[in-house]
């Protein structure tokens, strides 16, 4: 019996084939927009993994406010670059400690101006980063307790402002004041986020303090842990020691938050997948949509088909069997959008992963579940047509113009 129903319902879909076609055409559209969008949600949350990752294991990121994000430092005190130096001289197992601030500004050179993040910071900074010279040097000693106005700058600075050329020796305005550029950074690519990471210049802190925000405050310290050392030791000592120097009482919470790089990737992690799961049920929604279209035309193919449906009824067919024949082709028509959805997600996610230059991250779950979701779609909108032809009267079924 589901043989025959399966070649019926095979009969009637190939009969219409353009009618089948814009009927799953929701179906394919919801099943690849889920698909599509999981997947590059995936790789952006994996590329995020391994750049931070790729800052090593004995990382800690300590910013003000008790919690990471956007807002959480409102009403909590800034650091001071005597905190880092505290942090460094006082703590066991540190390698290096950079206090640093950022800010977006637009730099002139050579008669051309391109808007880059322009980061104030110590020597350390580059080596907690892991930031290499093509060409040049980093800050003298002198140059970083003076403020003097040097900096090193990205490759994307040099192909935007120099076309390329040689930029050591060079200067470069920023807002009111000249600095000259003294070295070179090695290309370092895209962030999880999209963002260049050449596109960037380093100034000493002292500078950027003194010249762009005119206040001593720091809103992050990076620290780089020596490879032997217990990073929990670290990081409990490192926060014992900013609950003195900020005068917190046994009895007050933590104004400030110590991550380490596990943490952060944790972090960043969940948030990356709430989003990308807050995609995914956007997209859901054309699911739905798709499953109202096959409803819709199996109510207008029960009604085109009411007098077979009535002489199948009058020479003995069963309820059962009608409804069976119509629920099967409701599920096989969400079933070929299904898989058209999923084919074209493929494609879809390998071209988009390839644009936006994130990891391709396949996953076999998602893929069945949306294609498992399809057919259960056939199945819910399909049932109403079918019990809907199983119930007919046969007589007025065959009486039916």
């Amino acid at each position: 019996m589901i043989g025959n129903a399966l070649l019926l319902a095979l009969r009637q879909i190939f009969r219409n084939p353009l009618r089948s076609m814009l009927t799953v055409l929701g179906i394919v559209i919801g099943v690849a927009a889920v698909i599509t969008m999981v997947t590059v949600g995936n790789g952006a949350t994996q590329q995020v993994r391994d750049q931070i990752a790729s800052l090593g294991s004995d990382t800690l990121m300590i910013r003000p406010g008790q919690r990471m994000g956007p807002g959480q430092s409102i009403g909590a005190p800034s650091f001071k670059e005597a905190d880092a130096e505290a942090i460094s001289q006082q703590i066991a197992g540190i390698r290096a400690v950079a206090p640093s601030r950022s800010n977006s500004t637009v730099v002139v050179a050579n008669g051309k101006n391109w808007l880059t993040t322009v980061v104030g910071s110590t020597n350390s900074y580059f080596d907690v980063n892991n930031l290499t010279l093509k060409e040049g040097r980093f800050f003298e000693p002198a140059e970083v307790r003076a403020g003097s106005a040097v900096c090193v700058i990205g490759q994307t600075l040099q192909k935007e402002l120099f076309d390329n050329q040689s930029v050591l020796g060079k200067l470069v305005r920023i807002k009111g004041f000249s600095c000259q550029v003294v070295g070179l950074l090695d290309a370092k690519g895209q962030s999880g986020f999209g963002q260049d990471k050449d596109d960037i210049v380093i100034i000493p802190l002292n500078t950027f303090q003194r010249r762009l925000s005119g206040n001593v405050r720091v809103p992050l310290i990076t620290v780089a842990i020596e490879p032997q050392s217990d990073i929990e030791r670290v990081k409990e000592g490192v926060r014992l020691l900013l609950r003195e120097r900020r005068s917190l009482s046994s009895g007050d919470a933590d104004n400030f938050n110590v991550l380490d790089t596990s943490e952060l990737i944790e972090t960043i992690s969940k948030t990356s997948q709430v989003m990308t799961m807050l995609l995914g049920a956007v997209a859901a929604v054309s699911l739905l949509v798709g499953g109202i279209g096959i409803m819709n035309i199996m109510l207008v193919s029960v009604t085109e088909r009411t007098r077979e449906i009535g002489v199948r009824l009058a020479i003995g067919a069963m309820e059962r069997e009608v409804l069976l024949q119509f629920l099967i082709e409701s599920i096989m028509l969400a079933c070929l959008g299904g898989l058209i959805g999923v084919v074209l997600a493929l494609v879809a996610s390998i071209a988009l992963t390839s644009y936006m230059q994130v990891p391709f991250v396949f996953s076999p779950a998602i893929n069945l579940l949306a294609f498992g979701f399809a057919a259960f779609i056939g199945v819910l909108f399909g049932y109403f047509p079918a019990r809907r032809a199983a119930k007919l009267d046969p007589i007025e079924a065959v009486r039916h113009e």
